[in-house]
Parts: C-alpha cells; sequence; structure tokens
C-alpha cells in the first residue's frame, strides 16, 4: 500500500516538476541569484566600461541580484531598470543568436548597439564578439527571435 501510494504520488508529481525543470532564468545569474558576476549593469551606459559592482549598493530586481559601483548608479537602475539591463538577460549574444543557447559572459566583453548593450562569451581563444561583429545584423535578428521563445523563469 506504501509503495502504491508513493508511485501515485510520484506519477502527480513528475509531470509539474518536469514542466517546471524546462524553465529557463531569466537573467544570468548563479547559484546564490546575483546577476552577471556583480557586475554593475549601469556602468555600461554611464561610465562606457565593465565595472564590478559593490555588495553596499544592491537592489533586487525581477529575482535577481544586481551589484553597483555607486549609490547614484543604484538609483538610476531603481528609477528606470529595463533601460539599464543588457539585451537577453545578460546571456551571451552570440551563443542566443546562433545556436539558441543560453551561454555565460566575460562581463567585460561587450558593445553598444543603439542604446543597447550585448554581452559575449570571452575565454578559451573564443571570443564571441569578433564572430557576432562578423554577422551582426542576422545574429541579431534570430537573437531577438530566439529570446522571444524562450520560456522563462522570472
Amino acid at each position: 500500500m506504501k509503495h502504491a501510494l508513493l508511485a501515485a504520488f510520484a506519477l502527480l508529481f513528475f509531470p509539474a516538476v518536469q514542466g517546471q525543470s524546462k524553465l529557463k532564468p531569466f537573467f544570468n545569474v548563479n547559484a546564490q541569484g546575483l546577476w552577471v558576476e556583480g557586475y554593475d549593469p549601469v556602468a555600461y551606459f554611464v561610465d562606457r566600461k565593465a565595472v564590478k559592482g559593490n555588495p553596499e549598493f544592491s537592489l533586487t530586481y525581477k529575482g535577481a541580484t544586481f551589484h553597483f559601483a555607486t549609490k547614484t548608479h543604484q538609483e538610476l537602475f531603481r528609477l528606470e531598470a529595463e533601460k539599464y539591463l543588457p539585451q537577453y538577460g545578460g546571456y551571451c549574444a552570440y551563443a542566443i543568436g546562433a545556436n539558441n543557447e543560453k551561454v555565460t559572459v566575460d562581463p567585460g566583453t561587450f558593445t553598444t548597439i543603439d542604446g543597447k548593450v550585448f554581452l559575449f562569451y570571452n575565454a578559451f581563444f573564443n571570443n564571441t564578439l569578433t564572430s557576432w561583429n562578423k554577422d551582426a545584423t542576422r545574429l541579431h535578428r534570430a537573437a531577438d527571435e530566439h529570446w522571444a521563445a524562450f520560456k522563462h523563469s522570472e
């Protein structure tokens, strides 16, 4: 009887777990929910460079924790978060466009296009920003389509 109840529970529970496991995080976060290694998303716009944030200036937005280099950056983000978020949740723009995959990034490898920041993977002699630049128009269009189709948890 005990095993039958366990089996029934598993059959009822498994589909829910399976469905949830297909959801991908909206933001590129670590196991603790920290966005892109604690880099400051506002710095890409204000300082025009990648700047590590300070945990003293942190804010949680849509379930992700963001660190900022200054109190001013934190406040700018609080007022207009969507304006300062890199595209595709901070995942590698090239990987989203070329392979429909969420890949972590090197926060220092980025580009700005039409007031939007795009981050890229850059390790092991593979700088995907270089590959992106060779076919940016097609990859950008594909990345937008792929990103819109992802099933995200927020």
